[in-house]
């Protein structure tokens, strides 16, 4: 079905929504249940995005072929084409014309690092090849889309970057529109006003007809709503940074409503002020479902999508929802000097900015043999779910605010997951969707990390960014916490033994949750942390010294997991295990779990570790000192991951690393 055909049946506001490929098969399974809780919403169409570089095309052919053959929605599947030839992107149109799928938004893509570095893009540079290519070779069997920046593409010339300029970009597009795309989907953004400005200029200068689908990515932690933005290339307006004065930044759920209210406004304003003229909101969901959720039920302009409902609609909901869905129920058993849960798929997981013990570990879970998707009840959902055609607002708000059976089955992981968060949920990994890569330039990250040819160079690249002389790593954009200045000392004695660490946190024993180092959540709570730290270590340095030491201790005072480049796998714990090494107690309150050390999820990130040091390889041409000593550390170092679980003992982990 065309998206184009659906949108202009449609008189009224609707939204369209997009989702990335799990990394795995439990998530996978999970967003399909979750998918089919949103389709509620009767979304214009879904979109699928295609990892950078085509490194998830199978993940993202295969996810977009489920929904679009259990679900009515039509489904648009993201495309690059950079670094592709002819053969390949034939390749990917007829899978998606076997699939069903008639929907493309065609994009550059990012180039690899060796390519862009030698100034090849294959067969085609620009989105607009594309167009032109499955236009003038398919005709109308594809309704193509294309994408469009309010505030001007951010871009590398030389490796020097271009000034956003929306008045340039705005040609690129027309020639896009002139080869033949059919819709516009806008990069996301946050002020409403340059949008305003972009769209008054598209369509004075491009197409009066053309849709254009404005871009929104729900605020769910000021953390990444700051990081999505700056990697967006977003400009964030003073008065909705006012919003989050620093006593509230630590506080993820009062920043999550205050998101709420930040996107309402800016779709109300956008469809007032446009007379109409927009009238379809592209939410990037991040695999989300809940302020996605909110802001439907609560906006103006689009609560219209669900009706009232009455007060015996939640409940009828929650229990069929529970009953109706291919879930199993989890009864592990949680203990938080050393989490082991065995549930019945024997799979655990890490962090979720946000979690209740209850979201997390006694919820509706898909077990790995049932994780190709829904079969038969688009994802568990039958006619319960509406009233007169419509959903039940009742039914919307019951996910909103996570209440009832319904609600915790659909926000248990509804906190921005990132590497540390649950492997189940959908969200798990890369905030963005994207596979690792290093988000910096080339000329850039040699400014910072140089040319390292061997382990000194490495230590001292280390040391320079615990000491703030360096902005990120390669394994991190996001800069130092606060905590990290407690530990920096012992953090800095342990690089300068060969331990490159990558991931830390001091031990905490119920500190305040306003403090202003280890503070989160609502006023009132106190906080918990385990000690923990993951680190690069030679191979035979972990065998013939760190592990003999660890085993000393025993499993109840330190555990770890430890894996390579090659896929080894080892740990002193129980198969499927699970810590808990972040924990807050709060008022009225469950105890809330945001941070989740477990088998899965470094499983995951091993491979992602060990693939960046192969792209910072690729910074240099082959065979130079650099390339091969980066390929060298990828071959011969293991990646460890510590907890230490006596929090009371503060300093015991550090003391025993530094023996």
């Amino acid at each position: 079905m065309s998206l184009i055909d659906n949108y202009n049946s449609k008189q009224e506001p609707s939204i369209s929504l997009e989702f990335f490929p799990p990394k795995t098969s439990s998530g996978k399974a999970n967003l399909l249940e979750r998918i089919g809780r949103m389709n509620i919403l009767d979304p214009t169409f879904v979109t699928v995005t295609w990892g950078a570089g085509g490194t998830t095309a199978e993940k993202t052919l295969d996810l977009a072929g489920i929904v679009a053959q259990s679900f009515d929605t039509p489904v648009c599947m993201h495309l690059t084409c950079t670094n592709t030839d002819t053969a390949a992107i034939d390749e990917a149109l007829e899978q998606c014309r076997a699939l069903g799928i008639r929907n493309i938004l065609a994009l550059r893509g990012d180039p690899a690092i060796e390519d862009n570095a030698e100034g090849t893009f294959g067969e085609f540079k620009y989105a607009v090849d594309l167009v032109r290519y499955i236009k003038g070779k398919y005709g109308d069997e594809f309704c193509v889309g294309v994408a469009a920046y309010p505030e001007g593409h951010f871009s590398m010339e030389d490796d020097t970057s271009v000034e956003q300029d929306p008045l340039r970009d705005v040609q690129f597009l027309k020639e896009k529109v002139d080869a033949g795309a059919e819709f516009v989907i806008t990069q996301l953004f946050y002020d409403a006003d340059k949008f305003l400005a972009f769209e008054s200029m598209f369509r004075a200068q491009v197409s009066s007809t053309v849709p254009i689908f404005p871009g929104l990515m729900p605020i769910n932690s000021y953390l990444l709503f700051n990081r999505a933005a700056k990697l967006s290339h977003a400009s964030i307006p003073q008065d909705i940074l006012d919003k989050f004065p620093p006593e509230i930044q630590a506080d993820d759920n009062m920043v999550k409503s205050i998101g709420v209210d930040i996107l309402i406004g800016i779709i109300d304003k956008i469809y007032r002020r446009t007379e109409g003229r927009v009238r379809c909101f592209h939410f990037y969901t991040l695999n989300l479902e809940k302020s996605v959720a909110e802001i439907v039920a609560e906006s103006p302009t689009l609560s219209h999508i669900v009706d009232e409902g009455d007060e015996s609609d939640e409940g009828v909901i929650s229990d069929e929802s529970t009953a109706n869905n291919k879930h199993t129920d989890n009864d592990g058993e949680i203990t938080l000097d050393n989490l082991s849960l065995q549930n019945q798929e024997g799979r655990k997981r890490r962090r979720s900015s946000v979690l209740s013990a209850e979201m997390v570990f006694n919820r509706a879970i898909v077990d790995k043999d049932s994780a190709e998707g829904p079969s038969g009840n688009n994802g568990g959902f039958n006619e319960f779910s509406y009233r007169n055609g419509a959903p039940s607002k009742k039914f919307l708000l019951s996910i909103s605010r996570g209440s009832g059976a319904l609600g915790r089955d659909a926000t248990w992981d509804e906190f921005p997951n990132g590497r540390f968060g649950d492997s189940r949920s959908p969200a798990y990994g890369e905030i963005d969707g994207y596979g690792p890569t290093i988000k910096v330039s080339v000329k850039k990250a040699q400014q910072m990390w140089g040319q390292p040819t061997d382990i000194k160079d490495l230590k001292k690249i280390f040391i320079k960014y615990l000491e703030g002389s360096i902005e990120a790593l390669p394994w991190s954009d996001l800069g130092l916490s606060p905590e990290t200045a407690l530990i920096q000392e012992e953090l800095i004695q342990l690089n300068h033994r060969g331990y490159l660490t990558l991931s830390s946190q001091p031990a905490a024993n119920a500190a305040r949750s306003t403090d202003k180092i280890f503070g989160w959540g609502p006023t009132n709570g106190l906080v918990y942390q385990k000690g923990f730290v993951e680190m690069f270590v030679h191979k035979q340095q972990w065998e013939s010294v760190l592990k003999p030491r660890l085993e000393h201790y025993g499993r109840r005072k330190v555990s770890y997991y430890v894996g390579d480049a090659d896929g080894s796998f080892d740990t002193n714990l129980d198969a499927g295990s699970s810590n808990v090494v972040t924990w807050g107690v709060f008022p009225n309150s469950q105890i809330i779990q945001t941070t989740i050390v477990e088998e899965e999820s470094f499983k995951a990130w091993t491979d992602e570790a060990f693939s960046i040091w192969s792209e910072w390889a690729k910074l240099f041409p082959r065979n130079t000192p650099a390339n091969s000593f980066l390929r060298q550390m990828r071959s011969e170092y293991c990646i460890v991951s510590i907890v230490h679980h006596d929090f009371i003992e503060t300093d015991e982990l550090w003391e025993i690393l530094l023996e």
